[in-house]
């Protein structure tokens, strides 16, 4: 499977619905009608299905299974607007599992959406055979910024969050001048070159992560983000299933350190850095989509050797033929 330029005609249609979160919040739900197992992606803040064109081919191998975050993409707000923090964000994501009938899967995170993911599989290990954690550390996200640049960690942290602080002020102001940015060549070529992606981003994916991305109430999505970017650090300790990390090597929101060092002694670990920006779904589908089917596997080969090594009790029947 490789994404082209000419693959991006056949991407799967997302097919949509909604779903009543633990408080009532209603959470608008998408899924792909690929075949395979299905993998319940933690987005990325406010991000939409066309951020991930691997998992959109109909022959990627998957079933994605996802949802936008409160008050984004037609989900409502709660009713009692702090409950926006890490806790009500996993209660949506085994909303959306309970909705599809779903016990347990391959969980998949990017961004701000890893600390999702990570949280899901460390309070809810029944609901998670193995996880990927993309471009994004699990938790305390403001301290993982910038690591390229060699800053201490503190001062990263604290330039994170004034940041996000600002632009929550300049909310305002920001949809005066985003929701009248038009997506076209220059802009894609500017988004390219900007330095939070890379130029190897194909520019009809981006276009169509950014189409409907720019059109966000700027003060309610950096909100968000202050609420989970303050999430602390995660202790992965206690994750045992089959785990994949890709890190992106010129990442400016997500250090590789930041995320290798949580995840790296895990018992089932496997990290991998690549020659991405932060936006690595966009600039390596092909090898997130070999990644993503590898972790299948895994999962895959770990039920198998459980049940080697919990055969079904003997019968009768069992004992006579045997």
């Amino acid at each position: 499977m490789s994404v082209t330029p000419a693959s991006y005609g056949t991407l799967s249609r997302m097919q949509e619905h909604d779903v009543v979160s633990a408080d009532g919040t209603r959470i608008r739900v998408w899924r792909s009608d690929a075949e395979g197992p299905v993998v319940l992606l933690c987005p990325g803040l406010g991000t939409t299905p066309e951020t991930w064109p691997a998992l959109l081919l109909p022959t990627c191998g998957v079933r994605a299974l996802s949802w936008y975050h409160r008050g984004t993409m037609g989900s409502a707000r709660p009713e009692d607007e702090s409950r926006i923090a890490l806790a009500d964000h996993v209660a949506d994501a085994l909303a959306v599992l309970d909705d599809a009938g779903i016990e347990q899967c391959v969980v998949l995170g990017w961004s701000m959406g890893v600390t999702v993911a990570a949280e899901l599989a460390l309070k809810h290990p029944d609901r998670v055979s193995g996880l990927m954690l993309v471009a994004g550390a699990p938790g305390d996200s403001f301290e993982s910024m910038l690591g390229v640049s060699g800053l201490p960690s503190d001062l990263r942290r604290l330039v994170g969050l004034t940041g996000a602080k600002a632009l929550r002020a300049a909310g305002p102001l920001l949809d005066l001048v985003l929701h009248r940015l038009p997506i076209n060549d220059v802009t894609t070529f500017l988004l390219r070159h900007s330095g939070l992606m890379l130029a190897s981003s194909a520019p009809e994916a981006v276009a169509g992560s950014m189409s409907r991305f720019m059109k966000h109430d700027w003060t309610w999505y950096f909100t968000l983000a202050l609420a989970l970017g303050q999430v602390p650090r995660q202790d992965l300790t206690g994750v045992t299933c089959p785990t994949t990390v890709l890190a992106g090597k010129y990442d400016l929101l997500a250090s590789p350190e930041s995320m290798a060092g949580p995840a790296g002694t895990l018992p089932q670990a496997r990290v991998r850095v690549l020659p991405t920006s932060h936006f690595l779904p966009l600039e390596a589908p092909d090898v997130l989509a070999e990644e993503l089917l590898l972790l299948v596997d895994r999962v895959d080969a770990v039920h198998r050797a459980l049940c080697d090594l919990d055969p079904p009790p003997l019968t009768s029947g069992s004992r006579q033929r045997a």
